[in-house]
């Protein structure tokens, strides 16, 4: 126990180092959470405009209730086209969500199994992978394989890949992060050899796979696994902080879908919906039931709020990975939560 004449100091020390760390803290996510929280969540979509963001949109479906929409600021900023609810956005690693279900269907099927390893799907890569012998398909769905992550390769964004190949080298012959299971470490190349795996073991596309299993069943017409299947007026325009140049034209061999469609998904997933029979244990056992998105233009967060039955899912078309405004995104979504949840309960 502390000693009541050293609690005082310990105190005032304490209260300094707080208001000191505030000097590496941007002032505008200091204003961005500590301003009264408005009275609809079209305010608070506001407020993000005025802090920062160039277009957001956000989608709430609470159980029981007609699903709602907002958007404010720009669709396209150099058309001046409104943002608008309806728009294709790209979700990023969301996509690993329906990776993970098809992975999940593959497994129960009996044409996966989650205990053979990496060499054993890919003889090729013995000595190109550190302890592919040893990694499992079930450590790269969850994130501990301990293959290095191909974004973290300090060439990927001077000279970005043009193939699967080209973007697999970037974590090839490097030394594993860690241990096979000993870790959790957010790696993409997991779900590029996963996406890879499910090629060759449908034998065809994934993205085919994931249209006919997934999407079609749930009636989800405005989901897409390609930018060349798309209309390109209909996506939403993406910036960089910095940098005068719209990102909607980058192909990253990620999928793009409006708001509802995500949202319509992500409940499906949390309640069941979208597995067969012995489905959902699998999945349950091996990767999450939400997820984050962020690619250079986009930002993304798809959450199921089970104590209020609620799926709300946040689109913003503004980024900058060695600036703030992930937690700006992240400070308004918990903000739109807050007001969601307070209207429920009034």
């Amino acid at each position: 126990m502390t000693n009541p004449k050293i609690q005082q100091p310990l105190r005032i020390l304490f209260i300094l180092a707080s208001i000191g760390s505030l000097y590496f803290v941007p002032w505008v996510l200091v204003k961005a959470w500590i301003l009264p929280l408005p009275d609809s969540v079209q305010e608070q979509l506001e407020e993000g405009i005025e802090q920062g963001f160039d277009g957001m949109i956000v989608y709430v479906d609470q159980g029981g209730k007609s699903p709602e929409f907002y958007a404010t600021g720009w669709h396209d900023r150099n058309k001046k086209i409104p943002a608008y609810p309806q728009a294709l956005f790209k979700i990023a690693s969301i996509t690993k969500l329906y990776v993970a279900v098809t992975t999940t269907k593959l497994v129960k099927e009996g044409r996966l199994s989650l205990d053979k390893t990496l060499v054993e799907y890919f003889p090729e890569l013995e000595g190109r992978i550190e302890n592919a012998d040893r990694i499992t398909l079930r450590m790269m769905v969850q994130h501990r394989s301990g293959i290095p992550n191909f974004t973290d390769h300090p060439e990927y964004w001077i000279k970005p890949p043009t193939s699967k190949q080209e973007t697999l080298n970037y974590a090839l012959d490097l030394p594993a992060d860690f241990e096979p299971g000993e870790d959790y470490g957010y790696s993409n190349t997991n779900y590029l050899l996963i996406s890879d795996l499910i090629d060759k073991t449908v034998g065809y596309p994934h993205q085919q796979y994931i249209r006919e299993e997934i999407l079609a069943p749930l009636g989800l017409k405005n989901t897409y696994t390609s930018l060349s299947e798309v209309d390109m007026d209909e996506v939403m325009s993406g910036y960089y902080v910095g940098i005068d140049k719209d990102f909607k034209t980058e192909d990253t061999g990620l999928m793009l879908a409006t708001a509802e469609d995500v949202g319509i998904f992500l409940r499906a997933l949390n309640d069941g919906s979208i597995f067969d029979e012995g489905e959902q244990e699998i999945y349950s056992s091996i990767y999450a039931y939400e997820h984050t998105g962020l690619l250079p233009g986009y930002q993304s967060i798809a959450k199921y709020h089970k104590d209020i039955d609620t799926v709300v899912i946040q689109f913003n078309n503004t980024s900058n990975f060695d600036g703030y405004d992930w937690n700006l995104a992240e400070i308004i979504y918990n903000r739109v939560v807050k007001i969601v949840r307070q209207d429920r309960e009034d």
